[in-house]
């Protein structure tokens, strides 16, 4: 399950995604790792997680 800092950056991010009019191609909560995965972009070119912590980092 998500932690309460993890939902609110997802909603942060997510709504930054928006206004950048980036589509969202996927919204995945890793049960294993315990991470929010979030692809997006055009081409899938945005990669992004967030951790236990709420802090976000992009994937290359």
């Amino acid at each position: 399950m998500p932690t309460s800092k993890q939902k609110d950056t997802a909603i942060f991010v997510c709504q930054l995604l928006s206004n950048l009019y980036q589509p969202i191609n996927l919204f995945r909560y890793d049960k294993r790792l315990k991470i929010i995965y979030i692809l997006a972009g055009v081409n899938d070119g945005i990669e992004i997680t967030i951790n236990q912590d709420g802090l976000w980092s992009f994937e290359s």
